[in-house]
């Protein structure tokens, strides 16, 4: 079982993946399962409006092809980037069928703490993704704080050392 993160955000080495690849660790962590392809959008800007493209065709097949995926985005206008939603764009209603996804979005504040469940999780499932728990809203203000929020995700969200595989409670603490 393999991990996956995609990143939507136009700046390059960002935050946003700087805490997505922190999620994703300790997905992986919970699953028993390794840590796969970072695929950060902004490396394929200057091709993502070509829909005839052989690597942006690549990236739909490894993103689609994930046992599980992180799926993050900087918070712009109260929902994901355009970036993000232009790459989604390239699946058809059930694109993400058989993938278990996680929703992580970044903003400056608290103001708008409901896109990742709101907005990111309702295109995730629209695409045929299971979308099992919460996501993660992460106020980059707390980036030195980095370990300590996603680890709380986690144990709020996540069952830790539970049998191989995604496995997600409903929500609450255990």
């Amino acid at each position: 079982m393999e991990v996956t993160v995609l990143v939507g955000n136009p700046k390059a080495k960002s935050r946003t993946r700087t805490v997505a690849d922190a999620v994703a660790r300790r997905i992986a962590d919970a699953a028993g399962a390794h840590l796969g392809d970072t695929i950060d959008l902004s490396d394929h800007t200057e091709n993502l409006f070509a829909w005839q493209h052989e690597g942006l065709d690549a990236l739909v097949e490894r993103v689609a092809a994930s046992d599980l995926l992180v799926v993050a985005s900087p918070t712009y206008k109260a929902t994901y980037t355009g970036l993000l939603k232009a790459f989604l764009d390239r699946y058809g209603n059930d694109g993400l069928s058989g993938v278990t996804a996680f929703g992580v979005m970044t903003g400056g504040s608290a103001h708008h703490a409901l896109a990742v469940d709101t907005t990111l999780r309702s295109l995730l499932v629209e695409l045929g993704a299971s979308v099992p728990t919460r996501g993660l809203y992460f106020i980059t203000s707390q980036l030195e704080q980095l370990d300590a929020v996603v680890g709380e995700w986690a144990e709020r969200h996540l069952v830790l050392g539970g049998p191989p595989g995604p496995t997600a409670r409903a929500g609450g603490h255990r």
